[in-house]
């Protein structure tokens, strides 16, 4: 079974560059979009080598994991553009939950197998399931391009990660990368219309809190040297994480290494 877009996306206008092999999905992109490419282009394979996650932090994949791209061309303000981290992990998250719905709990926030860590890391079990960066770069002709990348652990986990990690082989999902990434590039589709170039966020704001891991209970943000602790109470309307201090008063944070649970409250 080749890579191939969800019948939605195709049908949308999506198009797709696949590879057996390739360094970067989200240094591909860009790439393209300096040859001139206008968007909308899905770059994917299932053997990445040479993968960035955040602060510049390396993300392995060997063969069978998911690395996923979508490349946008757009007027968009930057800062705008920001919130597409908070649909690439609701994408993800609706992804995972259209091949295995067992996984998803109920309406609540945060009560199923799948949750989504502030903004935007997919969690299986509490175990890390994805890493996704956004990438911009502003072109000749005064547009922006931008790179959503997801990388997705779906048949093994990374070895020697600092982090607890998942894969959906170990949920118990009988899935491989093609399914994955037609069930991704299909909930893409359908969140995209709703965030409608920012303009819809109140809505994906929403949909984030359903899905959102660690909200009422204790958190800890490390911002350098300096740790923010208290309780995660929501997102904000542009998607900060609003921590509740000891003292009453409220703070957003609008990055930063986020604890939850025993390790927040362990400092951490």
């Amino acid at each position: 079974m080749a890579l191939a877009l969800g019948p939605a996306s195709a049908a949308a206008g999506y198009r797709l560059a696949a590879f057996d092999t390739v360094g970067s999905t989200n240094a591909e992109g860009l790439a393209f979009a300096r040859a001139g490419d206008p968007g909308r282009l899905w770059v994917a394979s299932l053997h990445q080598t040479a993968g960035r996650g955040r602060r510049g932090r390396p993300w392995f994949a060997k063969p069978g994991n998911l690395a996923a791209s979508l490349l946008l061309v757009t007027p968009v303000a930057a800062e705008v553009a920001a919130s597409l981290s908070f649909v690439a992990g609701l994408a993800l998250a609706d992804a995972i939950v259209a091949l295995a719905p067992g996984l998803g709990g109920a309406a609540g926030a945060g009560d199923g197998r799948i949750t989504v860590k502030w903004p935007n890391d997919v969690m299986g079990d509490g175990g890390k399931l994805s890493g996704i960066l956004l990438e911009a770069e502003r072109l000749a002709d005064g547009r922006t391009a931008i790179v959503v990348g997801i990388g997705v652990n779906v048949t093994h986990v990374p070895p020697d990660l600092p982090y607890k990690a998942a894969s959906l082989s170990a949920l118990g999902l009988d899935v491989d990368g093609e399914r994955v990434l037609a069930a991704l590039t299909d909930a893409w589709h359908a969140l995209a219309e709703v965030w409608d170039d920012g303009r819809g966020f109140p809505e994906i704001r929403t949909r984030w809190l359903r899905w959102g891991a660690g909200i009422g209970g204790p958190v800890a943000v490390k911002l350098g040297n300096e740790v923010i602790s208290g309780t995660f109470e929501t997102i904000d309307e542009t998607g900060r994480l609003m921590v509740r201090a000891a003292d009453g008063t409220l703070r957003a944070v609008a990055a930063g290494d986020v604890h939850f649970g025993e390790a927040a409250t362990a400092g951490r």
